[in-house]
C-alpha cells in the first residue's frame, strides 16, 4: 500500500519545505507581501525547481497527491507550532521592525531587511501620508507588510466622520 517510493517523497517534500522555509527567512520577509515581477519568476523558477526533488522519477498521480498532501500537514503543523510557541515563531517568522520612529527613518533597520529609501516612501504614499516626516510609526510587519501609522491619516479621518456628522439630520444615522 505505501511503498518505499512514496516514503521517499514525503521525506523529500519535508526536506524541501523546510529548505525554503529557511531560505525564506534567510534572503528576508519583505519577498513575501511585496512581490515583484522578479519575484513572481523566482517563485515560479524555484517551484520547477524543486519539483522533482520532491516526487523524484514518480510522476503520477498519486505521487503528486502524497508530495501535496504531505506539504499541507507539514504547513498545518508549523502554523500549529508557531502559534503554540513564541520561541519558534520568533525563530522563523522574526519581530516586527520599525523603520520610522516620530518622521526619522530608521536607516540600520533598512539596511538590514535591504528595504530602499524609495521603496519605503512608496509604501508611506500608498498609505496616504505625503511625508516621511508625517509618520508617526512604520513597522516591518513579520508577514512582510509595512504598518504606517501617522497622526495626519488620524487628522484626515476625524475631520471627515466630523464633516459627515454636521451635515446629517439630527436622528438619522450615517451609512
Amino acid at each position: 500500500m505505501f511503498d518505499n517510493t512514496y516514503l521517499n517523497i514525503v521525506i523529500s517534500s519535508a526536506a524541501v519545505y523546510l529548505f525554503i522555509t529557511i531560505a525564506i527567512r534567510i534572503f528576508g520577509k519583505k519577498e513575501l507581501a511585496q512581490l515583484s515581477v522578479v519575484d513572481l519568476i523566482f517563485i515560479l523558477l524555484i517551484s520547477n525547481a524543486v519539483q522533482t526533488a520532491m516526487v523524484g522519477p514518480d510522476t503520477t498521480l498519486q505521487g503528486g497527491l502524497v508530495a501535496a498532501t504531505t506539504l499541507f500537514l507539514l504547513n498545518y503543523l508549523f502554523k500549529y507550532l508557531l502559534f503554540r510557541s513564541k520561541f519558534l515563531a520568533d525563530l522563523i517568522e522574526g519581530e516586527p521592525l520599525i523603520l520610522v520612529l516620530n518622521g526619522k527613518v530608521q536607516d540600520k533597520n533598512l539596511r538590514k531587511e535591504k528595504i530602499s529609501v524609495n521603496e519605503l516612501l512608496e509604501v508611506v504614499r500608498e498609505h496616504g501620508v505625503m511625508h516621511i516626516n508625517d509618520v508617526n510609526l512604520a513597522i516591518l510587519e513579520v508577514d512582510g507588510n509595512i504598518s504606517v501609522l501617522s497622526d495626519d491619516y488620524k487628522h484626515r479621518t476625524v475631520s471627515s466622520v466630523a464633516s459627515r456628522r454636521k451635515h446629517t439630520k439630527k436622528g438619522s444615522s450615517i451609512s
